[in-house]
C-alpha cells in the first residue's frame, strides 16, 4: 500500500492544526466540527500526522491537542507503521518514552493512548529485544513514572492479540515466549507497589488491572502465583466489607480472568486450589453485601462464583462431588439465584446452559440423578423471579429488560427441562395451580414456565395435558389480564395436544376468538391461532371459512403487523389443504382484499400526487403466496395460476410508482419472488412482461433485489431451451448497469448487496444452463468481477461470489453423463488458461491480508476445485503466488520462513480431501494476521 499523502496544499502549520482540534470540540455549530472532524481525518491519513503529532505533544498546549496527537500516533503505529523507514523506530520510540515521561500528570486518557502506541510499537519493533525488561529497569525506582510504567504494562499483553496490528504467528509467538520469560519479574514489580500502595486505591486498581491483563495472556506462572503475596490481597480486599465500589470490580474482574486462565484446571493444579479456596471463602462478604443492600458487590460476587463454576464445568460432572468436582460450588450459584433481582440469577445463565449441555451429551441417568435437585431448585428460583409485580395492569411487556430475562428463562428452562423430566415439572406446575389458590402474579408465572416447556411433552393420550387444556378455555373473563394473556399463550403452545383431541378445537378456537377481539390479546390470540393452523391443517380444513372471515376483517382487529401476517400464514396453510377446486375460488378471496387496498392506494396517489406505503399489503400477499402450497399432480394446472395472472397488473403498477423507492421495490420483487415460487413453470405468461419492467426500471434505479429476483426466474426457466436465449439478455442487461455502480470508487464496498446478489444470478446461471452462459461475451467480464470482488469483506457477498466461482469450476470436473459435459470442460479449460493464475495469487493474498478467519472454507473450496480441475497447473500457480508474498514486516520481523512457505504449498497440492486444503490455510493465514 502507499502512503497517502491526503493534504492537497502540503504539510498543513501547526496553528492551523491547533484551530481545527479546538473547532473539533468547541465549535458550537454542527457543520464546523464536522468540517474539522474530515479535515483532521485527512490529516491523520497523510505522512505528515506523524511529524506533527509529534510537535503536538512536544507543545503540551492542551488537553484537546495532546489527546488528539496521542490518538493520531497510536493509529499510525497500528494501522501505518509501514510508511516509517527502519532507521527511524529507534528515535520514534525514544521520543514516545519522552512524551508519556513529560505528560503524566496531564490526563489518564492521555497515558493511555500513548501507553498503547509503546505497546504496539514495541510489538512490531523486532530490534526492540527485552521490551519489558528495559521498561522496568529504566522507570521502577521513579515513583511518580509507576503509573504509566504499569499502563504501559498493562496494554502490552493486551495488545498481543489486537486485531488491528496483524503482527503475524511467528512473532506473535516469539513474544508471547518473551512476555512469559519476564512475567515474574512483572508480577514481583506489581507485588511491591500494592504493598507500597497503603491507602492509595488509584494504584491497587491499576496494579489488579494489571495483573489480570498478565493472566489473560495465559503466560503466568501456576505454581509462581498460587503462593504469591498478590493473590492474598486479592481475596483480603474482597473480603473486606469496607472496600469501595471501583477496587471491589477491579479485584472482581482480576479474579474472573484468573479462573479464566486456569481453564485446563488439570495442568495449572496448585493455583486452581488457592483460587478455589480462595472462592469458598466469599460466601460470607456475599451475604454481607445482600445485608447492605450493595448491588454492585453482590455483582460482583456473583460474576466471580459463576467463573469458578465455569472453569470446574469438567471436574464437576465427571466426578460430582469429589475434589475438585465439589458441589457446594453450585449451591453459591444457588444463593446467589436466590436474591431478589434477577439481574443477579441472569448471571449465571451460560453456565447452567453449559452444565445441560455437557450432562445431555453425557446420557448417564446416574449422574443425572446428582444434579437433578439442583435443576429443580434453579426452576422454583427461576418461576419466582418471573413473577410480575403485584400492581402490575394490563399485559406482561416483551419489550422491555423484564420481558427479556423472562424470554431467556424461557430458554433456559427448555435446555435443562430433560434433568427433571418435563411431564414431572408440568404436573408439578399444575398442581400447584389446582390444589392452592395463590395470587395471580403467581399464577401468571406458573403458566409463563408451563408455556416454556408445553412442546417437549409428548401428547400422546396425555390426560393431564387435556385436563390443563379443558380448565384453560373456561378461565373466566374477570381474571386478571396477564393471566389472561399468557393462558392464551400456553394454548399456542399446546397445538400438538389439540391435534391429538380434535373435540377440543372448537372451544379452543372460541376461547381465542375472545381474545382475538379484545385490543391488549389480539396479537397473541393471533400468534395462537398461527400456531394451530400449522400444526392442525388437517383439521382446521373445516374451519376455512372461519378464518377467512378473519381475514376479511384482518385491520378491524387491533393487531401487530408481525400478528397480522401470521394469521395469513396460518390461513394460507390451511388452505392448501382444501380440494383443489376450492383453492382458486379461496385464494382470490383472500387475496382480494389486499389487492383492492393497492388499487386503492393507486387511485388515491394519482389523484393527490402523493406517494401512500403500500408495504403492508405487499407483505401480506407475499405470506400468502409463500405457503399456498397444494399437491398439483402432473398435468393439472395450479390452482394459483390464475389469481397471480389476475394479481400481476396490480403488482406492475405499484412496482412502477414506487421504482425510485429502494424499501418497496425490494418488498414487490419479494412478493413477486414467492408468487413464481408459487406456480412454478405456471408463471411462463408473466417471464416476458416481468423481465421487460425489471430490466428497464434497472437502467435508471439499480436496486439490487432485481438481480435477486433475476435468479429465482433463472431457477425456475433455466432449464426450458426455450427460455435460455432470453434469460442470458436479461443477465446481460442487467449487468451493464451493475457493472458502471460497482466500478466507481469503493463501488464493492459500498454495494455488497449488489455483489451479493449479482452472484447469486451467475450461480443460478451456472447450475441451470452453464454452456448457455460460458458461450457468452459477457462471462470474461462476470469473471473478472469476481475475481475483484474476493477481496470483500462481507459476509453474505463473499460466500455469494466464492460460491459462484466454485460452481462454475465444478461444472468442468464433475461427469454427471449430461450430454454438456464435454463442452464444458473445454469452455473451463479456456476460462482457467486466461484467468487461473490471476484467481489463485489474488485468493492468496486476499487469505493473509483482507479476509476474516470465518470465510476460509469457501476459499478452500475454491483452490480445491482449481486443483481437482488440473492440479499440475495449479502446483505452479500456487507456487508463483506464494513467491511474490511479502517474507518479514515492517518491523524487521519474520513473517514467514522458506520452510513454512514449501510446507504450505505441501500440505495443499498434495490434500486428498477440500478439509486438508481448509486447514492449512487457516494455519499459514495465521502467519500474517
Amino acid at each position: 500500500p502507499k502512503p497517502k499523502q491526503a493534504m492537497e496544499g502540503g504539510k498543513p502549520t501547526l496553528p492551523l492544526v491547533y484551530q481545527a482540534v479546538q473547532a473539533l470540540y468547541h465549535d458550537p455549530d454542527p457543520a464546523g466540527k464536522e468540517r474539522a472532524s474530515v479535515w483532521l481525518g485527512e490529516l491523520q491519513r497523510s505522512m505528515y500526522a506523524w511529524e506533527i503529532s509529534d510537535q503536538l505533544l512536544q507543545m503540551k498546549q492542551d488537553v484537546e491537542s495532546c489527546y488528539f496527537a496521542a490518538q493520531t500516533m497510536k493509529m499510525k503505529i497500528q494501522t501505518s507503521f509501514y510508511e516509517l523507514p527502519p532507521e527511524t523506530h529507534t528515535a520514534l520510540r525514544d521520543s514516545l518514552l519522552s512524551h508519556i515521561q513529560n505528560l503524566k500528570d496531564l490526563s489518564p486518557i492521555i497515558v493511555t493512548q500513548l501507553a498503547l502506541a509503546i505497546a504496539d510499537l514495541a510489538l512490531q519493533m523486532a530490534s526492540w529485544k527485552g521490551c519489558v525488561h528495559t521498561l522496568i529497569e529504566k522507570y521502577s525506582n521513579d515513583v511518580s513514572s509507576m503509573p504509566f510504567l504499569i499502563e504501559i504494562l498493562t496494554v502490552l499483553p493486551e495488545e498481543v492479540h489486537s486485531r488491528s496490528l496483524r503482527i503475524g504467528a511467528n512473532r506473535r509467538s516469539e513474544i508471547i515466549e518473551d512476555l512469559a520469560y519476564y512475567s515474574t519479574t512483572v508480577v514481583t514489580l506489581l507485588v511491591t507497589c500494592a504493598e507500597k500502595s497503603g491507602h492509595d486505591e488509584k494504584m491497587l486498581i491499576k496494579v489488579f488491572r494489571c495483573l489480570g491483563s498478565w493472566f489473560n495472556l495465559g503466560v503466568l506462572d501456576n505454581n509462581f502465583m498460587a503462593n504469591n503475596q498478590l493473590l492474598m490481597i486479592l481475596f483480603q480486599v474482597l473480603q473486606r466489607d469496607e472496600t469501595s465500589t471501583n477496587l471491589h470490580e477491579a479485584a472482581s474482574d482480576c479474579v474472573c480472568s484468573a479462573l479464566y486462565a486456569i481453564e485446563n484446571v488439570a495442568v495449572h493444579m496448585s493455583l486452581a486450589m488457592q483460587l478455589f479456596q480462595g472462592v469458598l471463602s466469599l460466601e460470607t462478604a456475599y451475604h454481607m453485601a445482600v445485608a447492605r443492600e450493595d448491588l454492585d458487590k453482590v455483582l460482583n460476587y456473583c460474576r466471580i462464583f459463576t467463573e469458578l463454576c465455569e472453569t470446574f464445568l469438567e471436574m464437576t460432572v465427571r466426578t460430582p462431588g469429589q475434589g475438585m468436582g465439589d458441589l457446594r460450588i453450585l449451591e453459591l450459584l444457588l444463593i446467589c439465584a436466590g436474591h431478589p433481582q434477577y439481574e443477579v440469577v441472569e448471571i449465571s445463565f451460560n453456565f447452567w446452559y453449559r452444565l445441560g449441555e455437557h450432562l445431555y451429551k453425557m446420557n448417564d441417568p446416574a449422574i443425572h440423578r446428582v444434579f437433578k435437585p439442583y435443576i429443580q431448585r434453579l426452576l422454583h428460583s427461576l418461576a419466582r423471579h418471573c413473577q410480575l409485580d403485584p400492581d402490575h395492569e394490563g399485559v406482561p411487556e416483551d419489550t422491555d429488560d423484564f420481558g427479556e430475562f423472562r424470554m431467556r428463562v424461557s430458554d433456559l428452562v427448555k435446555d435443562v427441562i430433560f434433568l427433571v423430566g418435563s411431564m414431572e415439572c408440568f404436573s408439578q406446575l399444575y398442581s400447584t395451580l389446582k390444589e392452592g389458590n395463590p395470587p395471580w402474579e403467581v399464577t401468571e408465572a406458573v403458566l409463563f414456565i408451563m408455556a416454556s416447556i408445553a412442546k417437549s411433552i409428548d401428547p400422546e393420550n396425555n390426560p393431564t395435558l387435556t385436563e390443563v387444556l379443558e380448565q384453560i378455555v373456561l378461565l373466566p373473563e374477570t381474571v386478571h389480564l396477564a393471566v389472561r394473556y399468557t393462558s392464551i399463550e400456553l394454548v399456542g403452545e399446546m397445538s400438538e395436544v389439540i391435534d391429538r383431541n380434535p373435540c377440543m378445537l372448537d372451544p379452543v378456537l372460541n376461547f381465542l376468538m375472545k381474545g382475538l377481539r379484545e385490543k391488549p390479546l389480539a396479537s397473541v390470540a393471533a400468534k395462537a391461532i398461527h400456531n394451530i393452523c400449522s400444526v392442525c391443517r388437517d383439521h382446521m380444513a373445516q374451519h376455512f371459512q372461519g378464518l377467512l372471515n378473519i381475514a376479511r376483517l384482518l385491520d378491524s382487529f387491533a393487531l401487530s403487523t408481525e400478528a397480522a401476517v401470521g394469521l395469513l400464514k396460518g390461513t394460507a396453510l390451511v388452505l392448501a389443504r382444501l380440494p383443489l377446486e376450492k383453492i382458486a375460488e379461496c385464494l382470490n378471496d383472500l387475496c382480494a382484499v389486499q389487492v383492492m387496498a393497492l388499487r386503492k392506494l393507486l387511485a388515491q396517489d394519482s389523484s393527490s400526487g402523493k406517494s401512500s406505503d403500500p408495504t403492508v399489503w405487499l407483505d401480506r400477499l407475499a405470506v400468502i403466496f409463500r405457503h399456498t402450497n397444494p399437491i398439483v399432480e402432473n398435468g393439472q394446472t395450479h390452482p394459483c395460476q390464475k389469481v397471480i395472472q389476475e394479481i400481476w397488473p396490480v403488482m406492475s403498477e405499484t412496482l412502477n410508482a414506487h421504482q425510485n423507492d429502494n424499501r418497496i421495490v425490494e418488498r414487490c420483487c419479494r412478493c413477486l419472488r414467492f408468487a413464481v415460487r408459487c406456480v412454478g413453470k405456471g408463471s411462463a405468461c408473466l417471464l416476458q412482461p416481468l423481465v421487460t419492467q425489471m430490466v428497464s426500471v434497472y437502467q435508471v434505479y439499480p436496486h439490487s433485489c432485481f438481480l435477486y429476483l433475476g435468479s429465482i426466474l433463472v431457477d425456475e426457466y433455466g432449464m426450458e431451451e426455450g427460455c435460455r436465449q432470453g434469460l442470458l439478455d436479461m443477465l446481460q442487461a442487467l449487468c451493464m448497469p451493475t457493472f458502471q455502480l460497482l466500478e466507481q470508487p469503493n463501488g464493492l464496498r459500498n454495494h455488497p448487496d449488489t455483489v451479493d446478489d449479482l452472484f447469486r444470478l451467475a450461480t443460478r446461471f451456472v447450475q441451470r444452463s452453464p454452456v448457455t452462459l460460458l458461450n457468452s461475451s459477457i462471462i470474461v467480464h462476470i469473471i473478472q468481477c469476481a475475481i475483484a470482488s474476493t477481496t470483500l469483506d462481507h459476509r453474505d457477498a463473499n460466500c455469494s461470489v466464492m460460491k459462484f466461482i466454485r460452481d462454475l469450476i465444478h461444472t468442468g470436473v464433475t461427469n454427471d453423463h449430461e450430454d454438456d459435459f464435454e463442452a464444458r470442460k473445454g469452455l473451463i479449460g479456456q476460462v482457467m488458461e486466461q484467468h487461473g493464475q490471476q484467481l489463485v495469487t489474488q485468493l492468496i493474498n486476499t487469505c493473509c491480508f483482507c479476509l476474516p478467519p470465518y470465510t476460509l472454507p469457501d476459499v478452500a473450496e475454491v483452490l480445491w476445485e482449481i486443483m481437482v480441475f488440473d492440479r499440475p497447473t495449479f502446483c505452479r500457480w500456487l507456487e508463483t503466488a506464494l513467491k511474490g508474498l511479502p517474507k518479514e514486516t515492517a518491523g524487521g520481523a519474520v513473517t514467514v520462513t522458506h520452510k513454512q512457505l514449501t510446507d504450505f504449498h505441501k500440505q495443499v497440492t498434495s490434500a486428498e480431501e477440500c478439509k486438508q486444503v481448509c486447514w492449512a490455510i487457516r494455519e499459514f493465514t495465521r502467519l500474517y494476521r
